[in-house]
C-alpha cells in the first residue's frame, strides 16, 4: 500500500491530510479483508535496516485465517483480564499512564502515545485510543483525523531524535474478525524502532537476550522524556528556516 505518489516522502514529512488518507486506507483494508479472514495484519517496515527494500513510503496488509502467535497471546491475556474485572485491560492500563504521567510522549483528545513500562526496544511506542475501540473500522471521523495528527507529531520526534529518517516496524492490533465476543479487546498500534544511541547504532537482540530475556538499555521513563523534549518541527525544515 503506497502512502504517497512522492517517493521521497515518509509519513512524518507528509501533510496531516495526506496521513489521514493513509488512515482511511487502513480502515478500508481492515473492513474489506475482515469479511474473508479472521486476522488482518496492517504494518509498515520503514528503513533499509528493517529489511525494507523499496524506498517509497508504503506499508503492507496480510489476511490470515488463524490468529498469529503475538495477537493470540494478546487475545488470551485481554480475555482473562476481562473475565476477572469486566473491563478492558488496556483501558485500565491507559488510566494508569494518565495517573503517573511519566511515560506519556504525546496525547490529544482521542489518542495516547506512550512508551510502555514493558518496552524492550529503546524507543518502543504504544498508540491507543482514549475510548474503548475494538477495531480500526470502529474509529469515528474525529478519531481518524486526530490519529493522523498524533502520528505526524510522533514520527517527527522519531526523525528528530538522531536527525535521520528513523526506522521502525509498526503494526495495528485489534479484535479478530470472527463471531466471538471481543469486548475484551482494545485497538492499539505497536512501534518497534531499533536505533539505540545514534543514527547508525542499533540495538541487537543476541546472546543472553535471545537465550535468556531482553535487557533494557534505558528506562521507559528516560525514553519518553527524550522524545517529549524534541522539537515539533521536522529537522529538515529546521535547517531551512531563516
Amino acid at each position: 500500500m503506497c502512502f504517497s505518489p512522492r517517493h521521497d516522502l515518509t509519513l512524518p514529512e507528509m501533510e496531516v491530510d495526506a496521513i489521514r488518507k493513509v488512515v482511511e486506507m487502513w480502515v478500508e483494508q481492515a473492513s474489506d479483508l475482515g469479511r474473508r479472514y479472521r486476522w488482518v495484519q496492517l504494518f509498515e517496515n520503514k528503513g533499509e535496516i528493517m529489511g525494507c527494500s523499496n524506498p517509497h513510503p508504503h506499508g503492507q496488509v496480510w489476511g490470515i485465517d488463524e490468529l498469529p502467535n503475538e495477537p493470540a497471546k494478546e487475545n488470551r491475556r485481554q480475555r482473562i483480564y476481562w473475565k476477572r474485572h469486566s473491563r478492558p485491560l488496556l483501558m485500565d492500563y491507559l488510566q494508569l499512564e494518565f495517573e503517573e504521567r511519566r511515560r506519556i510522549v504525546l496525547e490529544n483528545d482521542h489518542w495516547l502515545a506512550v512508551v510502555p513500562f514493558w518496552a524492550i526496544w529503546p524507543y518502543e511506542m504504544l498508540v491507543l485510543p482514549r475510548r474503548h475501540v475494538i477495531r480500526l473500522p470502529d474509529l469515528q471521523e474525529n478519531e481518524r483525523q486526530s490519529l493522523a495528527v498524533i502520528l505526524k507529531q510522533l514520527l517527527i520526534r522519531y526523525d528528530n531524535l538522531f536527525n535521520t529518517s528513523f526506522p521502525y516496524s509498526m503494526g495495528w492490533h485489534g479484535a479478530p474478525f470472527d463471531d466471538a465476543e471481543n469486548e475484551h479487546w482494545q485497538l492499539h498500534a505497536h512501534f518497534y524502532p531499533p536505533l539505540l544511541r545514534s543514527a547508525t547504532i542499533k540495538k541487537f537482540m543476541v546472546g543472553y537476550e535471545m537465550l535468556g530475556e531482553a535487557q533494557r538499555d534505558l528506562t521507559a521513563e528516560q525514553a519518553a522524556a527524550r522524545l517529549r523534549d524534541l522539537p515539533e518541527i521536522h529537522y529538515k525544515e529546521q535547517y531551512h528556516q531563516p
